[in-house]
Parts: C-alpha cells; structure tokens; sequence
C-alpha cells in the first residue's frame, strides 16, 4: 500500500484514465505508481516519457526492464 493515495482512475483526466485503463487489461489493475504520479499530470506524463524514451530507444532489452523494474521493487519493500 502507497504512503500516498493515488487518484481514483475514474476522476482522472482522459489520457491519464486511457493509461490507466490499459495497465488494468494487462495486468488486472492500474500499477500504484502510476496512480500516485497521476496526481500530477506533468509528473505523470513525465514518468510516462521516460518509460516510452527508454522502450523506443532499444537500447533496454524488455526482459531486462522486467528485470531491473522486480529488484527494484525488492529493494524498495514492494510486491511486485
């Protein structure tokens, strides 16, 4: 559970809820990051950039990004 609540994916603004709906397909719900960084649209869209730049870049093998993204969480104390 996130210190800080996230929005209600239903109040949040379009683009943001279009996101949000598309990590729900995938994964069953929307991933509690982006729900706190939704608080904010510029630092959501910001998130949202540096995840894009770095999946266009090609320079990041996905398996990788799955990898670095699971320590992470580890490190951090979260499930992931």
């Amino acid at each position: 559970m996130a210190r800080i609540e996230g929005v209600n994916p239903e109040r949040a603004e379009k683009r943001i809820r279009a996101v949000l709906e598309a990590q729900a397909k995938k994964w069953g719900g929307p991933l509690l990051n982006h729900l706190v960084y939704a608080r904010r649209p510029t630092i959501f869209q910001g998130a949202r950039g540096m995840w894009g730049g770095l999946d266009a870049s090609g320079l990041v093998e996905p398996a990788l990004t799955a990898l670095v993204n699971r320590r992470v969480a580890y490190l951090n104390g979260c499930e992931f």
